[in-house]
């Protein structure tokens, strides 16, 4: 039903967008228009990465699901760049993070548990990751943040490209750790059913649809930063909430959808790979690359958030962290998540 719903939008999307943008139609419409086509292509690219991961087996796949895992929100936040929006990019970085930790963790813990009193996921898996999340955002984004207050705008970015690239060496040795050197040493039971998967799509033609999709995103989301001032004052939107929440969400939308489903099934161990990994991706992965990237465009993007930002996510780490470290969630837990995230939005909207 889903891929369905997303078929037509992508039929329908993908040339209003192409039309609209020849046309000229009003920015407030063409940015909806945009965002729906967006998530749309987002969920063709993770049901082909899917596949292709299935038909190459664990270690490609987690490679390539570590790759274009936040595609979508590379792609937009490297078009906000070259825009010089660097507020909104390091805004959608804030929302990624708390975005995953928060909404989809805690959307896939509440409603997974209204289904299931309790269900486990792997506990070693957790306590690698909260270690792996304390670094990447508590010690990462926290010594610049520090550091810059004594530091003009060339050390600062200095010291931001040093952390970046420390922060990319890291999440690759991290992938190497996980699917190479101690592949299967800290295995606990699969989730139901997922010994026998079959791919949704054959190895050319995932590749094919992941090529495409990958093409109409990059496209539409250029169209779609062009509209962000516009949006923003017609509705009263700081560049803050457009990049928290906004760009986030829209970035994130089909891995969001993905990780619910799986926690609807008990599929535990691959709801919160997606919900944790994903952030992983974007605190160690993704933040640096962009870092690295500004620094060929007009405007250079220095690895410092403003204070709100800053707290907001530290605060998330360590609520995730609190939750998930026993190896078990129920619907409470998944509660107390949401309401975590409400309470930063809220405060988003209002700054």
């Amino acid at each position: 039903m889903v891929n369905r719903l997303f078929t037509l939008m992508v039929m329908i999307g993908v040339p209003l967008s192409v039309v609209g943008s020849i046309l000229h139609w009003s920015s407030t419409l063409m940015f909806i228009i945009y965002c729906l086509t967006i998530i749309a292509l987002a969920g063709f690219m993770g049901r082909a990465t899917e596949s292709l991961a299935i038909v190459a087996g664990p270690r490609i796949g987690g490679l390539l699901n570590a790759t274009f895992g936040n595609a979508v929100e590379l792609i937009i936040s490297i078009f906000a760049l070259k825009a010089g929006l660097v507020g909104v990019v390091l805004a959608s970085l804030t929302g990624s993070v708390i975005g995953n930790l928060l909404l989809v963790a805690g959307l896939s813990f509440f409603i997974g548990g209204l289904k299931f009193k309790r269900q486990e996921f792997n506990v070693y898996d957790a306590r690698h990751n909260s270690g792996l999340l304390m670094f990447s955002v508590i010690v990462a984004f926290v010594i610049p943040e520090v550091f810059s207050m004594e530091m003009n705008e060339a050390k600062t970015l200095s010291l931001s490209v040093g952390i970046s690239i420390i922060l990319i060496v890291l999440y690759l040795a991290a992938l190497f750790f996980r699917l190479v050197t101690h592949r299967g040493v800290y295995q606990q039971k699969s989730d139901v059913g997922e010994e026998h998967e079959e791919p949704e799509w054959s190895k050319g033609r995932a590749i094919t649809i992941l090529l495409l999709s990958t093409a109409a995103v990059a496209y539409v989301s250029e169209n779609l930063v062009h509209t962000f001032e516009v949006v923003g004052e017609q509705f009263g939107w700081s560049e803050l909430f457009i990049g928290v929440i906004i760009v986030a969400i829209v970035g994130n939308a089909a891995e969001h959808a993905s990780a619910i489903i799986m926690a609807y099934k008990n599929k535990m161990n691959i709801a919160v790979e997606i919900a944790v990994g994903s952030t992983l991706q974007v605190a160690m992965f993704v933040a640096p690359v962009l870092v690295l990237l500004s620094l060929f465009f007009d405007q250079k993007m220095p690895l410092v958030f403003t204070l709100p930002e800053l707290i907001s996510m530290a605060t998330a780490v360590l609520l995730t962290i609190s939750i998930t470290n026993d190896g078990d969630t129920n619907w409470f837990e998944g509660a107390t998540l949401l309401a975590a995230y409400v309470i930063m939005g809220i405060g988003f909207y209002l700054l």
